[in-house]
């Protein structure tokens, strides 16, 4: 295995891509848009300098990993002679399968299509391909090139070799991976998002503040960020969604999401990436100033 092709260039998509490049791999990285691939490569060329200043890896590594990137904005064109496909678009049922009804038409059937999906169905993603014995999920966490798991789920019909491969490649790329079985929330957000949906219900239930229950989390749990501060790196509308793929998963109450929380979406407030949330971040990504809704 030795070219990857990674669909999508957000968050998720240039950090894994970066990971791919950094290992040796040949990586095509896919978007509709030039503009957000241009995006994408900066946000890699900036973590790379990033990892020189620290003396993680030298001015010639960083290069070696930018030439290791190509950047396509057609599937077709994109996915010519890879071994491998990592989707890694929004999480939104439909535009993932959208996604992978066009792979099955322009990949080899030897390819293997993984998706890194936090929380949808790989038996249902692979429902929609020709070969779902070849279809796994690749759940990488964020900042990807620093966070050592990577979730790896089996559809129903996931192939005992294709998990062997993918396992053996997360391996490579220095992850530590875990196979999971394919659920609603997989084992991270299972656990994950009633946490954090509980945390948002404490606050919205005027049990204490903002400052207060991330602390408690820190200093009391030992988490290194608190469960709102988490919610606002994650993005809260990315929370909204898993959770509302859990509950409909399970048909559940116990994983509704908390009214606090689908009203902040529904206003724009969805973390870091909005400039507020549970904090405001007008003035800096840290997570220092509280929202003045919450003051």
């Amino acid at each position: 295995m030795k070219i990857i092709a990674v669909i999508g260039s957000g968050t998720m998509g240039n950090g894994i891509a970066h990971t791919f490049a950094q290992s040796g791999f040949t990586v095509k990285l896919i978007d509709v848009s030039e503009k957000s691939l241009d995006k994408g490569m900066a946000t890699i060329f900036a973590n790379l300098d990033r990892m020189v200043a620290k003396g993680t890896i030298t001015e010639e590594d960083k290069f070696k990993t930018i030439n290791n990137i190509i950047t396509y904005t057609d599937i077709k064109d994109g996915v010519v002679g890879v071994d491998l496909v990592v989707e890694a678009a929004t999480e939104n049922v439909e535009l993932k399968l959208y996604i992978f009804k066009q792979l099955n038409e322009v990949c080899s059937h030897n390819t293997i299509f993984a998706t890194n999906t936090s929380s949808i169905s790989i038996t249902q993603i692979g429902a929609v391909v020709a070969h779902p014995e070849r279809v796994i999920g690749m759940h990488f966490m964020n900042p990807v090139p620093l966070m050592p798991l990577v979730e790896v789920i089996r559809g129903q019909k996931t192939s005992d070799e294709v998990t062997k491969i993918i396992m053996t490649l997360a391996e490579k790329l220095g992850k530590t991976p875990v196979e999971v079985n394919d659920f609603p929330g997989f084992v991270t957000n299972r656990i994950l998002m009633p946490m954090i949906n509980e945390a948002i219900e404490t606050l919205y239930n005027k049990v204490a503040g903002v400052y207060e229950i991330d602390t408690v989390m820190k200093l009391g749990m030992g988490h290194p960020m608190g469960p709102l501060q988490l919610a606002d790196f994650i993005g809260l509308d990315v929370c909204l969604a898993i959770l509302n793929v859990i509950q409909d998963g399970f048909k559940n109450p116990k994983y509704a999401p908390c009214p606090l929380l689908v009203e902040m979406v529904s206003n724009g407030k969805l973390g870091v990436k909005s400039g507020e949330g549970f904090y405001d971040y007008s003035e800096s990504k840290k997570a220092d100033k509280i929202s003045k809704q919450f003051i």
